[in-house]
């Protein structure tokens, strides 16, 4: 998926060509029609092959990701997953102020 944000449309032989450990193309091009099958990925024809593009906005798609993660491992606590990624990360400074000033807000606003 990423490689097809930052290309916007791709074949299978980009997606392939830019993995630095690639499978084999036919695992590429089984992965990419699973993609389309779940929405993520639209394709259509081009001469004899499919060109596929994002269906789904990067942002969107990490928030929906984000969600799917903190409900999985951390029992659907946000908390929880905010502090494993604190307590477990080697956090640069101006990490850890981002951070601070997100708390800072949300607690201003009544979050």
């Amino acid at each position: 998926m990423d490689i097809a944000y930052q290309l916007g449309e791709v074949a299978v032989s980009d997606v392939h060509e830019r993995l630095s450990d690639p499978p084999s193309y036919s695992a590429v091009r089984a992965l990419m029609g699973t993609l389309v099958e779940k929405g993520h990925l639209s394709h259509r024809p081009v001469g004899r092959r499919y060109v596929y593009a994002p269906r789904v906005a990067a942002d969107d798609a990490s928030a929906s990701a984000l969600k799917r993660l903190v409900q999985t491992f951390f029992g659907g606590s946000p908390a929880r997953a905010a502090l494993a990624l604190v307590e477990d990360a080697a956090l640069a400074p101006d990490e850890l102020a981002v951070i601070e000033a997100a708390i800072t807000r949300a607690k201003a606003e009544g979050r």
